[in-house]
């Protein structure tokens, strides 16, 4: 590879450097299709060549003819030609019967449901309809973040509508910093439901430590392509990017 497709891997690869203390996606994704023995041994000795730290996780068929989807450890998600000369970064879609549809989105969407199954709900701050649950959604939050809080004003609102909110860490400045340190003491408040509700209005709370979840539901969103807050994930692990109003979560919740 020239050194400007190095240089656009390293990139790839500086975003996506976090590290998990969760299984990587594509160890938790079923085997695919086999491939090519020489396209797979191919793009195995092309990256290694360029990168000899990067770890390949797993190469399936992209469904067009002579294009590989990569799959990289703690990584990016790319296409490469056969060859492992041309890797194209980026998302792919597929037209079928059911519409337009990312590939990747496709590919995640059943491995997000798997991984919200294993958290645990004392691990999360939930707020719970009175009445009946009908439904309900994950949302990745930083209580700093302004459109965070603008979806937590439409919580009593999904609560009456019988969603279920379930909030799980996400600062997205890192695992230190003034932000970490508020959702640490809302996770260990005695009311971790007051302390969301006081730090999602601009307030303060008690500073408090405990053994917390949020380093490992941060590693988490990482994982299941969080780049900024809310994030919401419905329970079928469909990803709903941003705000959306109490309305337009009930069409895609309840539908």
């Amino acid at each position: 590879m020239n050194s400007h497709i190095k240089g656009i891997l390293n990139r790839l690869l500086m975003v996506m450097a976090l590290g998990s203390v969760l299984l990587p996606i594509s160890a938790q994704v079923a085997a695919s299709v086999i491939v090519d023995k020489a396209a797979d041994e191919a793009i195995r000795a092309s990256f290694k060549a360029t990168r000899p730290d990067i770890v390949i996780t797993n190469i399936e068929a992209s469904g067009i003819p002579s294009l590989y989807v990569v799959t990289m450890d703690n990584g990016p998600t790319v296409y490469s030609s056969a060859d492992g000369k041309y890797f194209i970064a980026g998302d792919m879609f597929e037209i079928s019967a059911a519409g337009i549809e990312s590939v990747a989105e496709k590919k995640l969407k059943p491995v997000r449901k798997e991984l919200l199954t294993q958290v645990k709900r004392e691990d999360m701050i939930i707020f719970s309809p009175e009445g009946e649950s009908k439904g309900a959604i994950y949302v990745f939050t930083d209580v700093d973040c302004g459109y965070c809080r603008k979806l937590h004003q439409e919580v009593p609102q999904l609560n009456a509508m019988g969603i279920e909110v379930r909030y799980l860490g996400y600062p997205r400045a890192g695992l230190s910093g003034p932000t970490y340190d508020k959702m640490v003491s809302a996770w260990c408040a005695d009311d971790p439901k007051l302390a969301m509700n006081a730090l999602k209005e601009g307030g303060l709370v008690d500073p408090k430590t405990c053994t917390n979840p949020i380093a490992a539901e941060y590693q988490l969103g990482a994982q299941m392509g969080v780049t900024g807050t809310p994030a919401i994930v419905l329970e079928d692990g469909s990803m709903i990017p941003g705000y959306k109003t109490a309305v337009q979560l009930k069409a895609a919740v309840l539908n």
